[in-house]
Formats: C-alpha cells, sequence, structure tokens
C-alpha cells in the first residue's frame, strides 16, 4: 500500500498563451485529507487538478508530492492516479481488463496483474461483474470501474474531475456516500473538482473555492458556510443575504432571515414562494430594491403562510451578521 504523502503547491500558474488559467496559487494539502476544488466553470479548478496529475505542464512555481518536487515527472512517475469524468473506459475490453490495464503499461506480469486488478475490484464490490464489457454495465457500475482501475496503482493521491456529474440523483447521494468511505479506508487523499456546492459540503474535510484563477476562500465545510470571507464565496455557496451597510457588505444567512406580516423590520414584498419539502423557500425585494431569500420551516410558513404580492417585515439577530472582506 502507499503511503499517503503532503501535497504542496507553491506559486503554481498555468498560461495559455495570453490567458492565465490558475494565477500563482499556494496550497497544503494534508495527507488523508479529501479535499474538494469547488468553482465555477472556467474558475481554473480543472487546470490545477491537471497540472497536479501531469496532463498539463506547469508555467510557473512548483508542485510537490511528499519530499519531491513532481513538476517534470510523467503522469506514471508522480504516485497520483486520475478519474476522469468520462469514466475513458476501453469499450472492447472487459472490466477486469480494464482495470489492469494500467499495470499492463507498467510491465507488470499478466498473473500479478489479474490479482491486483481482482482485487480491486473486489473492493469497490465489482468482482462478480469483471467479465462484463463497459456496454453491459450500468453508468453506476462503470464509475466503479475506472475507480477500480484509478486506485490498481496503489497511488498516494487520487485525483476525481466531475466524477459524479453524469448520475442521477439519488445514484449521487449513493456513490457519494461510497467515495468518502474508500478515502476513510484507504487513508490517501482524494483531489474532487466539481461545481457543486452540495457535493463539496457533503464529501470535503478542506474546501477551495476558486474564482478567476486565484483561490478566495480555503476552509472546511462549516467554516465556509458560516464565515464566507468574500462577496463572491457567499453568494456562490447560496444560502446567504448579501446586504450593502455602509462602507462594507455583510451577509446572513437565508434560514437565519426573520419574515413577519407586521411589526419592525425592514419593508418587503413577496416575490415568490417555492415550498421544497422541509422548509419553504420566500423570495422577497425591499422598497429600496434589495432582493432576499428566507428560507422557513415547513411547520413554521404554513402556521402563518405568505403568498406572492404579500407586504411583510424582514429582520435578522445582531448575532447572525458576517461581515464581508472588501
Amino acid at each position: 500500500m502507499a503511503r499517503p504523502a503532503d501535497l504542496e503547491l507553491a506559486s503554481v500558474t498555468k498560461r495559455y498563451g495570453e490567458t492565465t488559467a490558475v494565477d500563482s496559487i499556494d496550497l497544503k494539502i494534508k495527507a488523508g485529507t479529501y479535499c474538494c476544488l469547488l468553482g465555477p466553470s472556467g474558475c481554473g479548478k480543472s487546470s490545477t487538478l491537471r497540472m497536479i496529475a501531469g496532463h498539463e505542464s506547469v508555467s510557473d512555481g512548483d508542485i510537490v508530492l511528499g519530499p519531491e518536487v513532481v513538476n517534470d515527472l510523467p503522469p506514471a512517475k508522480r504516485g497520483t492516479a486520475m478519474m476522469f469524468q468520462s469514466y475513458a473506459l476501453f469499450p472492447h475490453l472487459s472490466a477486469r481488463d480494464n482495470v489492469a490495464f494500467p499495470l499492463r503499461m507498467k510491465g507488470v506480469n499478466k498473473v500479478d496483474r489479474s490479482i491486483r486488478a481482482t482485487d480491486a475490484l473486489k473492493m469497490v464490490d465489482m468482482e462478480r461483474y469483471q467479465a462484463r464489457l463497459p456496454s453491459q454495465l450500468s453508468g453506476g457500475q462503470q464509475q466503479r470501474v475506472a475507480l477500480a482501475r484509478a486506485l490498481v496503482t496503489d497511488p498516494q493521491i487520487l485525483l476525481l474531475d466531475e466524477p459524479l456529474s453524469a448520475l442521477d440523483p439519488f445514484l449521487k447521494i449513493r456513490v457519494r456516500a461510497e467515495l468518502k468511505r474508500f478515502q476513510r479506508e484507504l487513508g490517501i487523499s482524494f483531489i474532487h473538482v466539481t461545481h457543486s456546492q452540495e457535493e463539496a459540503m457533503a464529501l470535503a474535510d478542506l474546501v477551495i473555492i476558486m474564482n478567476a484563477g486565484r483561490i478566495e476562500q480555503a476552509g472546511d465545510p462549516r467554516t465556509i458556510f458560516n464565515a464566507p470571507a468574500t462577496e463572491f464565496v457567499a453568494r456562490f455557496i447560496g444560502g446567504h443575504n448579501v446586504i450593502p451597510a455602509g462602507e462594507r457588505k455583510i451577509s446572513v444567512r437565508s434560514d437565519r432571515l426573520h419574515v413577519s406580516a407586521g411589526g419592525q423590520g425592514t419593508p418587503a414584498t413577496v416575490r415568490e414562494v417555492e415550498y421544497q419539502g422541509t422548509a419553504v423557500f420566500v423570495s422577497l425585494v425591499t422598497e429600496a430594491g434589495l432582493e432576499l431569500m428566507a428560507i422557513v420551516p415547513e411547520r413554521t410558513f404554513y402556521a402563518r403562510p405568505f403568498e406572492a404580492g404579500e407586504a411583510v417585515h424582514v429582520h435578522w439577530d445582531e448575532a447572525d451578521i458576517h461581515e464581508l472582506a472588501a
């Protein structure tokens, strides 16, 4: 079993001609961390992952895995393995032969690679399907085969590029739990690129939020959600209202916004009401034109429901105000 290793990115930059995709980022990921790189399309997260993997060259800076700078090493020599969004399985090879393929490229003999491929498939509960072709497997099963293929080389770090994007919502939740369990059992770092805030919050020990090639904030999910560093983070992760307050801006969580028919607070009008099962999302606009969102528990809302067009008041507690950086 590979020994887990720390990963450090020191002033790492990626340029494509005149375009800077990743702009001098510094990042330390301790061995055994589940890290999610989160951000909108074009923020630099996939370029960062591909530089760690060795599929993209580094324009500037260093990638350090354990004690070694790996900038000039080919992907197969880095101690990393990549699981692609498309799974990239060979259609003419069985599940076992797909998993064994990286070992074949490393020159491992046929008997040993067959044993190791079967063991890897066993780990992801796919041993009984090892003779099947990819076309005979469901999307979730293909993903497990792709995961086994990435893990068969015994990497120090597993890199995952939007691994859940092709799955249906119910399967996503199940596979999410499996990924977390595999990461815990293996003890190595998983670095997972996603644009889904929900995915990152559910999986990560460390969330890295990227914007325009830079890191906006890094921290554990609870810190990111409760204390967004900037307006971008507050808006991107959702669940926050960004409110002007003098020379600065503040954020107030949507579930901490109180809506009442009368009394104190800021006058507002209900724009839309959206039932979401356990809660009701109430979209509002103040007289000054500020758009707000309140998330109201179902029971609370239906004790005194509001309708679109209704005049209400909104307020929040001082303790629920979070100041954002300029």
